[in-house]
């Protein structure tokens, strides 16, 4: 038994082993036993590390000194990154769905592309509105948008929530503040600013092609129609209290215009001054609370709500944050005890062995994560953890960390189907049978994960 340890523990053949038993625990418990996916990372994660070699003091700690403790930096580490930023975006977010900023920016846009690009102004308000807005609060707030386009141009309604569905998704995978590439940054240690510019220009092309090309296509093939309980006209009450489109756009976009004049400040200024003024405001969290408390006036006060009002609208909207948070720490501590018994660097050799670019390696684990267990942010932060032994070197520039984000987010979200959570939401908010399903949004997150990863090896040519 001493010898099977030892094996298991040093050898590089054991060191996968280890990994793939590991791993293959982890999908049983989330997929078989409906474990929930923070209690099942966690759990795995002290199995592994005990097994891997990592002694109990070195994995929790002791009574009086417990702040060294895989467990505690695993967790620490990552949420002390992503915390305040996925909380912020998740406020500004509500403020933009209470206010009616959503409606007014579709309905500017439909003004402008004209009925017939309605699809067009359905894609453009999901990627816009993805950036503020998680994915599935996006969908039950702009569901109601896509009935009464879908009733009022008398077509499919799958022609007009798949464009929708496309920029949602896109911005989900690959912009901050979402969850799954802020915790890939953090990994990563990739500046933001990065994300954004890699994340714009894989991002924007995969959801032409999965939600203009491919969606608008299918979507007048399968035939879907609205339920007639769905439909719910607006007051003329909340017509009166509408947003300016300039207060939306400036809410929407203030945040990432910060962040990107920190990014290129930092690159292109000399120390101090002014630099220094955009290093500050581009801080992530800086950036997203001075969004927060513009939006809190611009679309809040200005707008009729109370501080009362604001404040209750705060409240409720965190409260699905703590889930998110908890899958996305235990992910980090999962991928912590990968490195620290060495199943990291084992993975990484074995993949530079196999002749395997980094890329690809991030691209075929994230995607082997997402079909298996259907989280698209567990399977970024997992596969995060596990290549993250490989960037130690410091060989790798932060545009090339940011495509490696780029491919890992990629392959999060190919093949959505029955284990997703996301498949349900739109199965029954958008009226469409699993088979119909299938057929449409499953091969629209496969198309848009293709294009995605097509684009970050393209660009990763040009940077290397």
């Amino acid at each position: 038994m001493d010898g099977f340890l030892s094996w298991l523990r040093h050898d590089t053949a054991g060191l996968l082993l280890l990994a793939g038993v590991g791993i293959a625990l982890l999908l049983f418990l989330i997929i078989k036993v409906k474990v929930e996916p923070f209690i099942a990372l966690v759990g795995t994660g002290v199995l592994v590390a005990l097994v891997g070699g990592v002694t109990v003091e070195q994995l929790v700690g002791s009574p009086i000194k417990s702040s060294d403790a895989l467990i505690e930096k695993g967790f620490a580490g990552i949420l002390g990154h992503i915390t305040l930023i996925i909380g912020l975006g998740t406020v500004l977010g509500a403020i933009l769905e209470r206010s009616g900023g959503a409606e007014v920016l579709l309905g500017r846009l439909v003004k402008v592309f004209g009925e017939k690009g309605t699809p067009l102004a359905m894609g453009i308000t999901g990627f816009v509105l993805g950036i503020p807005v998680f994915f599935d609060i996006g969908i039950f707030v702009l569901a109601p948008l896509v009935y009464v386009a879908a009733v009022r141009g008398g077509k499919s309604l799958a022609l007009y929530a798949l464009p929708l569905l496309a920029g949602l998704s896109v911005t989900h995978a690959f912009l901050p503040p979402h969850p799954g590439p802020v915790a890939a940054a953090g990994l990563f240690h990739v500046e933001l600013g990065w994300i954004i510019i890699m994340g714009l220009a894989c991002g924007i092309p995969a959801w032409f092609v999965s939600g203009m090309l491919w969606g608008t296509w299918i979507g007048k093939r399968v035939m879907v129609n609205v339920p007639e309980d769905r439909i719910v006209p607006e007051s003329e009450e909340a017509k009166g209290r509408e947003p300016h489109i300039g207060v939306v756009a400036l809410t929407i976009g203030l945040p990432m215009i910060l962040i990107l004049g920190a990014t290129f400040g930092n690159v292109f200024l000399p120390a101090g001054g002014f630099r220094d003024v955009l290093i500050f405001f581009g801080n992530p969290a800086i950036a997203l609370t001075v969004a927060v408390l513009l939006a809190m006036w611009l679309l809040g006060i200005r707008n009729g709500m109370t501080s009362k009002d604001l404040s209750e609208l705060s409240s409720s909207s965190l409260r699905p944050v703590g889930m998110i948070l908890l899958v996305v720490g235990s992910g980090a501590f999962f991928g912590a005890v990968l490195a620290a018994t060495g199943v990291g660097k084992a993975v990484a050799t074995s993949l530079s062995e196999a002749g395997l670019p980094l890329i690809v390696s991030a691209y075929v684990i994230a995607c082997g994560m997402r079909i298996a267990q259907g989280s698209a942010t567990v399977a970024i932060v997992t596969t995060g953890g596990i290549l993250a032994p490989a960037l130690t070197s410091g060989q790798y520039s932060q545009p090339q960390l940011a495509l490696l984000v780029m491919a890992i987010s990629s392959g999060s979200i190919i093949a959505s189907h029955v284990n997703d959570g996301g498949f349900w939401i739109i199965s029954k908010y958008f009226n469409m049978s699993v088979k119909d399903t299938l057929k449409t949004w499953t091969v629209l997150e496969t198309v848009l994960s293709v294009v995605g990863f097509g684009m970050a090896s393209l660009l990763w040519v040009f940077v290397s």
